[in-house]
């Protein structure tokens, strides 16, 4: 297999500005136990007969896992409403076939030896390739795409980011439990995936459409990967659907903290985008400090310091939000973005119940039932 640069480059050059793709991760349950429950395939035939939902659901992975995708919206207002349409139909879906779905970065108490690769090749690929890796990665996370128009400014936009990605991880991070302990992290997602995937987590700074080709092309030459879904990195150019997509955030528990966070997602990358067009000079900070403040969104999230690459100074993670609101105030402007989050975010959540005493299975299952009252809507009875 090969990668098709011409069609990539195209796919850039006639990209819009800002269109707008959201797709949500979220784990299969049985609606008794909350265990991960291997029934994406029942819910992907059940899906059938309804033409919109059966186009917007996609498996991912394991079969104990689905995501819901909002396909291309013109803007951020319009991918919402559509995703806003998708989430009620697969939560009324589930209802109907005695399924729950959950949403944090992972499964707290479900072994992930239990679960089983879904049939697909990409993902008999995927676990050819990585064996023990992809078994392990019982992960869910939000993924946003933005239209960005030209190659070369897909990829500036994507270095530019760079820096911006832990503030996004640590406003995301939602998942304190792995392997049915305590982590002591705020996102044991990202330790699993992004610490353990090949071609995974914050990449190089590339300058130019040209620099790009030339790593993947080299990944091509020799026998790296075969089809570029390979390269899982935090942020990507998409290069079949012209966009920039941000990959870093954990799956949010509620349907407002999700939408607000891929808004303030869609925010950062028009930002980054008006900054290369403006010539905003960006000061492109060596992956080494940038892999400090991805370690302090990892283990503390917003509960401990963030730094300031710029200045070499710390200062307190729960300031990242109001840090990015402000850089991106001309874009969110312009765009007619409002981004409310809650004081507090999932993990932090999970944190003061468990420092209060609360059990693993109590903790998870508060984080369902949020999922289940904001997501559902009114498809839920």
């Amino acid at each position: 297999m090969s990668i098709d640069f011409d069609n990539a480059l195209r796919a850039f050059e006639h990209s819009t500005d800002f269109t707008v793709g959201l797709e949500e991760e979220f784990a299969v349950l049985d609606p008794g136990t909350l265990a991960l429950a291997p029934r994406f395939e029942e819910l992907r035939d059940a899906a059938q007969d309804d033409a919109l939902l059966s186009e917007s659901i996609a498996g991912e992975l394991i079969s104990s896992e689905i995501e819901i995708r909002s396909m291309r919206g013109g803007d951020l207002a319009e991918a919402l409403v559509r995703q806003r349409e998708h989430r009620k139909r697969l939560f009324a879906l589930a209802q109907a076939q005695g399924i729950a779905l959950g949403a944090t970065g992972t499964h707290p108490f479900s072994d992930y030896r239990d679960q089983r690769i879904i049939d697909t090749e990409h993902y008999h690929r995927v676990e050819d390739g990585l064996k023990y890796v992809a078994w392990r990665n019982n992960t869910f996370s939000l993924h946003v795409h933005v239209g960005v128009r030209g190659a070369d400014r897909a990829v500036q936009v994507c270095d530019r980011l760079r820096p911006v990605l832990p503030l996004l991880l640590a406003i995301s991070a939602n998942s304190p439990y792995v392997d049915g302990r305590d982590s002591g992290l705020h996102t044991a997602r990202t330790q699993t995936f992004t610490k353990s995937f090949p071609r995974c987590g914050v990449p190089d700074a590339f300058g130019s459409w040209a620099g790009f080709r030339d790593y993947l092309d080299f990944l091509l030459r020799t026998n790296s990967i075969v089809e570029y879904t390979q390269v899982w990195w935090s942020i990507r150019p998409h290069l079949s659907y012209g966009t920039v997509e941000v990959r870093i955030c954990d799956a949010q528990s509620t349907a407002a903290e999700s939408d607000a966070l891929a808004s303030l997602i869609v925010a950062c990358v028009a930002q980054a985008a008006r900054d290369v067009e403006e010539g905003v000079p960006f000061a492109d900070p060596a992956p080494r400090l940038i892999e400090e403040n991805m370690w302090r969104a990892i283990r503390r999230g917003l509960d401990g310091p963030l730094i300031d690459l710029e200045r070499a100074v710390e200062f307190p993670g729960q300031a990242a939000l109001e840090r990015l609101l402000s850089w991106t105030a001309p874009m969110r402007g312009e765009l007619g973005i409002d981004v409310v989050l809650p004081e507090l975010n999932g993990a932090q959540r999970q944190r003061r119940m468990i420092d209060a005493g609360a059990g693993i299975e109590e903790v998870y299952a508060a984080t369902v039932r949020a999922t289940r009252e904001t997501y559902a809507e009114e498809a839920i009875v």
